[in-house]
């Protein structure tokens, strides 16, 4: 997931800053104010499937630049947090840890933070098991001995370690192998 966010000159909300550094009722609060003083908002998703046959990092520049495409209209410069350029038409800069360094890169990672929250826990009723609402999908000790115990679904990366190789499903405590 990944998120682009244009705001009007001079708007700066604060504690804006790397969605890591913040807790999850901080990010919830400057979602809203992001939302409501921004001028514009675009989200990118690539599905784990292509994260695993692209690479993390070329996925990673694939969301950022469906971001930047779907925003309601043409940005004057683009700040991209690291340092790989977006294959989009338009002025851009890169910044390493540009999501610490500047307010629209960091209310960027908010933005995508939060909507990846509630997108996998909107995922928990279907796969119950992993316990999406809690995790978010992140790798803890509890997800990953889901993991051990039912096998990946279809929101895993097989490129993720801790996830069993592909055709890999383990059911009743067995594990079978299936083409895939």
């Amino acid at each position: 997931m990944a998120a682009a966010v244009v705001f009007p000159p001079h708007v700066i909300l604060s504690g804006i800053t790397d969605s890591k550094c913040l807790n999850a009722r901080q990010r919830e609060e400057l979602f809203i104010q992001i939302r409501a003083k921004s001028l514009a908002l675009g989200l990118g998703m690539v599905a784990p499937r292509d994260i695993d046959r692209l690479n993390i990092l070329r996925a990673t520049l694939r969301a950022m630049e469906t971001a930047v495409r779907n925003l309601a209209f043409q940005p004057d410069l683009i700040l991209v947090d690291g340092n790989c350029s977006l294959q989009v038409p338009y002025p851009q800069q890169c910044l390493v840890k540009g999501d610490r360094l500047s307010h629209a890169i960091g209310a960027a990672s908010v933005v995508a933070k939060v909507v990846r929250d509630k997108f996998m826990e909107s995922c928990h009723h279907r796969f119950p098991e992993y316990n999406f609402k809690n995790n978010k999908g992140y790798g803890t000790s509890e997800h990953l001995k889901a993991l051990e115990k039912y096998g990946p679904c279809s929101l895993h990366r097989f490129s993720f370690r801790g996830v069993p190789p592909r055709g890999t499903k383990r059911s009743k405590g067995q594990l079978e192998i299936f083409p895939g």
